[in-house]
This record gives C-alpha cells, structure tokens and sequence, in this order.
C-alpha cells in the first residue's frame, strides 16, 4: 500500500501550543478556572506567585520545578485566554470565570473552539508570523464539522473521519487553510484515499496537533467516537454545529499581514492584546450552555422522547432519569408539587429531588416524600432543596452540579456568604450534594454540616466572597449511590 503525501507545494504544519497536562486537561483547566477566580485582579508579580502557588497545591505538581510551573501558567492563558492581562496588573479573564462559576466544561470546550482560529496569539509571535507568511486563514473546527455534514449529506450519520485523515488531508495542506478549499474537494479526496487503500503517517508527533483539536471537539461533545480512532458527528448537538458551521466570526487582526503575506514580530505582538479582548468578547447572543438532555442521550430518538415527556399536558413535571446501565428509562414523577427546573441546565437539581424521594421511600416513609421541596432561587434561603430524614427531621441540600466528558477528581467546593451563613445555622442538617455528571457516569458526594468539619480542623476554609471549603475526600463525606425515582 502507498503512503499518502501532501505535494510539497502544499505542506505546512499548522501547529498551536500543546499543554504538558493534555491527559489531564479537564481537571486541571476547572481548578485553574477556581482558582484564577479565587486569586483576582492583582498586581503581575503578585498576581504570578499567587497563581504558582495555587498550581503547585495541584496534586502531583508540588515537587515540581519552577520552570514546569511558571509552562503550565502561560500554556493556559496561551492556549485559552484565562487571563487578561493589563498595563500593571493580571486578573482572570471572563472565559476563567465563566467555567469557574458555571462549572460546565463542556460549554467551555465549545467556546473555546468557537473561537479558535490560526493565526491567534496562542503561538510564540515568529510562529505566528510563520503562518502569517504562509497566508493561513483557518478555523479548524468549523472546518471539520462542515466537512462531516457534507461527507453525511445524503442522511444518516455513518461516516467519520480519523485524525490521520484530519492531520494529512486537512490541518497541513495549505489547500485548505490557506486557500479555503471548499468541503467537497476536501472530501473527494479522503474518499479517493480510502478507495485506493492509502495509508497515512500516524506516529504521534506528526498527528498531534490535528488529534488535539479533535479531542478537543469530543469533549465539547460536537464529535463523537466509538473506537477512538473514528469520528463522527454528535448529531444531538445540531443547533450547535449549525452555529459552527454558520458563524463569520474571525479575529481580523492579522488580517492585513496576511493578505500582504508579510509582517513583521513587532506588529504581531502589537495584536496581542486585541487577540485576548476578542476571546473574552461578550459572546451571550451564541448560548452554548450544555443541554444535559442531549448530553446523557445516546440517539436522537431517545432524545425526543425524554423532551417530550419533561413535561405532560404543557404542565412541567419534575424528570428524573436512571442511570446508564438501565438505558436512562425515564420515571416522571406526577404527584409530587408538580416542581420544575428552570431549564436543563440545572437539572443536577431534579436528579438529587428524585434521588432524595426515593430515599425517602426505600426508608418506608413513603407519607414523608411530600416535604421534600426544591427551593426557587430567588427566595435566597441558602440551599436548594428542603428534605427530611426517617425520622422527620429537616435535611437542608446545597446541590453543587459539574458537568464534564469524564469523570473529575475534586476535593473543593465553593459556597456563596449565604450559603455558608445558612450552614452555620443549620448546623449538621446542612448537606452538600456534590453531583458530577459525566457522559457515561453519574457521582454523588455527600458532605454534611461543612462548617462543625471546619470547626473540628477536618476541612480548611479559605473567606472568599463566601467561603472556599478543600478537603480529603477519603476522610470526610461520602459517595452515595444516585438514586431514581420509581412508583
């Protein structure tokens, strides 16, 4: 079999920065997002030491160099503008604290890639005067997911691409990023290549980059995989790739340099500052909030059937949902207050109402399930749920929902000044339901009466606009198994 080459009049490797904790990046990229929340707008150096001592608390980083610390804090304003910086002074920019306070992860992969373009000030400025020279004009996303709409165009959604055809066909042939081949030619040719049986150069470091931003696009949820080596479209997320696929948004800033094909370091880093501005621009008009029905949903038929029956006779109903393992059946639970959430985004609410009622029932005090209210926001009592023990007793639920592409490791939650000032009078009726939601997997952690755990040295407690509690997941609180709601 050949080895496919791009003709070299057409080769250039597009490259961006490539964070050293790419395994880990949801994780780290929520923390940091916490963090950067936490430490504020301060003075640079002050604001550097602030936030390498928040990235060496980090687990596993604190034996590491300076070096590999100070990497890590500029790959990630590079690479997703989390900080905005000023004349005197950094602070978290509005990308930071939008993950930070929505908690939502794959809203943020969106965002990001929404805007993602090359040339962007991710890259050192010789690099992006490289491409730049090179006449590179590329939004990689988009690109990709109008390639899958034309490769499916005659319905259904059977046909993907692997990040070797990405990489080869697509992210290095100036074809398309510098000449913007339509889709078509694009695909014409993929589809040649697998035809002939041509094979692709698939070691790690020739395909990286492509590979990056198509990991990126999974954990966006816009892609999605069976065998990690093909992808396809997330046809769920519809409203979303039409917004992709549609959008004429580009930061202009090169734009000059590049039709003139000629620049110079000075004049890039000049755009610097015009880049980060455009990253963090107001973008409310585009919501890419995740839609949690379409997130936990395998297939579209699945999907229509748990929005349609979120609510009954134009009545909302309280909807909860069993876990993967029983294929999501839905149970909607018709006779209690007839409750609703705002909207899907916090529909972790629902899911702890439905687990707390079940608890209830399991507990054979079925009479009790009645009591057990979600509480609308704008009453401020400090908690979202109203429930009760066995014994009839109050039990007061904060319910702190993070959604991701897997599963997170945390040992940190923030509570507003209300929320800590309603667990301090609460006492050891106060619980906080840690819910982390996950494409495949639902986890709930249980902590309860944080402030007696603060008191008694088991938790540490940082004031901040309220209070920032850390703690050994192994040594306080519990997992508990998400319960359903049955009849």
């Amino acid at each position: 079999m050949s080895e496919y080459k791009i003709p070299e009049e057409y080769y250039f490797r597009i490259h961006h920065v490539r964070p050293r904790f790419k395994s880990d990046i949801e994780n780290v990229l929520i923390y940091v997002a916490e963090e950067l929340e936490n430490v504020g707008e301060l003075p640079v150096d002050e604001f550097i030491d602030a936030v390498n001592a928040a990235l060496y608390r980090y687990p596993g980083n604190a034996t590491k160099e300076l070096k590999t610390i100070n990497n890590w804090r500029t790959e990630i304003s590079a690479l997703f503008g989390f900080i905005e910086h000023t004349d005197t002074t950094d602070k978290p920019s509005r990308r930071a604290v939008e993950l930070a306070q929505n908690q939502d992860l794959v809203e943020s992969f969106k965002v990001f890639l929404y805007n993602f373009q090359y040339p962007g000030a991710h890259i050192k400025p010789q690099n992006v005067l490289e491409q730049i020279e090179a006449g590179i004009h590329f939004k990689p996303a988009q690109y990709i997911l109008k390639l899958l709409k034309y490769a499916n165009r005659d319905g259904g959604n059977s046909i993907g691409i692997t990040k070797f055809e990405a990489c080869h066909c697509v992210f290095n042939d100036l074809r398309v990023t510098r000449d913007q081949e339509g889709v078509e030619a694009t695909w014409e040719r993929i589809s040649s290549n697998r035809k002939n049986k041509v094979e692709y150069d698939q070691t790690g470091d020739v395909v990286r980059y492509a590979g990056d931003i198509i990991d990126y696009m999974e954990i966006a949820n816009l892609l999605k995989t069976y065998d990690s080596r093909t992808y396809y479209l997330n046809t769920l997320e519809e409203e979303t790739i039409i917004k992709f696929c549609e959008s004429e948004e580009w930061f202009a800033g090169y734009d000059s340099m590049i039709k003139a094909r000629s620049g110079s370091q000075e004049s890039v880093k000049n755009c610097v500052s015009e880049w980060f501005a455009y990253v963090n621009r107001d973008i409310k008009d585009t919501d890419f909030s995740t839609d949690i029905l379409a997130y936990i949903a395998t297939d579209e038929d699945e999907l229509k059937e748990l929005k349609e029956n979120s609510s009954a006779n134009g009545e909302p109903l309280i909807t909860e949902f069993l876990n993967r393992e029983e294929a999501l059946e839905k149970r909607v639970e018709t006779y209690i207050d007839k409750l609703t959430t705002k909207d899907i985004g916090d529909i972790g609410e629902g899911l702890v109402h439905g687990h707390e009622c079940m608890r209830v029932k399991l507990g054979g005090r079925e009479d009790l399930i009645h009591l057990i209210k979600r509480i609308p926001t704008q009453f401020a009592v400090g908690y979202d749920i109203s429930s009760v023990e066995l014994d009839e007793r109050k039990r007061y639920i904060e319910v702190k929902t993070t959604i991701s592409s897997k599963l997170l490791h945390f040992n940190r939650i923030h509570l507003t000044k209300n929320e800590w000032n309603t667990a301090s009078s609460t006492h050891d009726r106060y619980y906080i339901y840690r819910l982390l939601l996950s494409k495949n997997e639902r986890k709930l952690f249980l902590l309860q009466d944080p402030v007696g755990l603060y008191k008694a040295d088991k938790i540490e407690m940082i004031p901040s606009d309220g209070a920032d509690i850390t703690f050994d997941p192994n040594k306080v609180g519990a997992y508990e198994e998400l319960l359903t709601w049955k009849n």
